[in-house]
């Protein structure tokens, strides 16, 4: 198979994966299931890439390990803070906005499509990375894998420390300042900013390049429209002392506060 092929096939199995949630989604009423599945989607994308690319090189077997541990653990992670609460604010908008006449199929397109559209185009260096058979690692790759794990910790531990902040009453309407918080006001979109970065530097150490715009349109969503940018406008209006926090640490790249 060609990379066009190869990569349709992935486009079918996601679209197939969204229009089931989104059929699920109409029968418990909850749009926000579909933010748990963002990471799986990848996982998915991954896998078909592994296996019809052919070959079981080095670089194709430690990138779907790499791509399954970040996708799965980011999946286990919404899951759990997410089943069995109420839809997400975002979600309950539309909802609101649209009239739940309209929205269940409003969301169809408008979010489970959208998603997953998105999901498809971001995943395209973890083709390129494993399309070109190669055997032999380069010095981008490793230092792909370094920022990868990076990426990997930062977000990883920051949604560990949120959550345990948050399950503290005790912590309720402080700013979390400690950890990785204390040196980035997103620890988790910076450190999947850098796991997106690794996966890229992967792709272009196996001499493909193009794909590694979807690299690219990850970052830039996480910072200017579903990430940072999103969640740096509600707290700046609700959470009492954001402020001050904002005066003091960096926004994105970790960095010593300011005195």
């Amino acid at each position: 198979m060609n990379f066009l092929q190869i990569s349709l096939l992935a486009f079918a199995a996601i679209m197939l994966m969204m229009t089931i949630l989104w059929l699920v989604s109409i029968r418990i009423k909850n749009v926000s299931i579909v933010d748990i599945f963002w990471g799986f989607g990848f996982v998915v994308a991954g896998v078909i890439y592994f296996l019809f690319t052919g070959g079981f090189e080095t670089r194709k077997i430690l990138l779907t390990i790499m791509v399954a541990i970040w996708g799965l653990r980011l999946s286990i992670y919404l899951a759990w803070r997410n089943i069995g609460k109420a839809e997400d604010f975002r979600y309950q908008k539309f909802r609101k906005d649209f009239g739940e006449d309209r929205y269940w199929w409003y969301s169809f397109f408008s979010v489970f499509l959208l998603q997953g559209f998105l999901m498809w185009l971001i995943s395209a260096p973890l083709l390129g990375a494993q399309f070109y058979p190669d055997d032999s690692l380069g010095i981008l790759d490793f230092i792909g894998i370094a920022i990868w794990t990076i990426g990997f910790i930062f977000e990883a531990g920051g949604d560990m420390q949120l959550a345990r902040f948050k399950a503290n009453p005790a912590n309720k309407g402080k700013v979390l300042n400690t950890g990785f918080w204390h040196y980035t006001r997103h620890p988790n979109y910076f450190g999947d900013a850098a796991v997106w970065l690794g996966y890229a530097l992967i792709c272009i150490s196996a001499g493909s390049y193009i794909p590694v715009l979807g690299s690219v349109l990850m970052t830039a969503l996480i910072i200017k429209v579903s990430g940072v940018a999103l969640l740096e406008k509600t707290l700046n209006t609700s959470k009492p002392g954001y402020q001050e926090y904002v005066r003091k640490t960096s926004a994105f790249i970790p960095w010593f506060p300011k005195k």
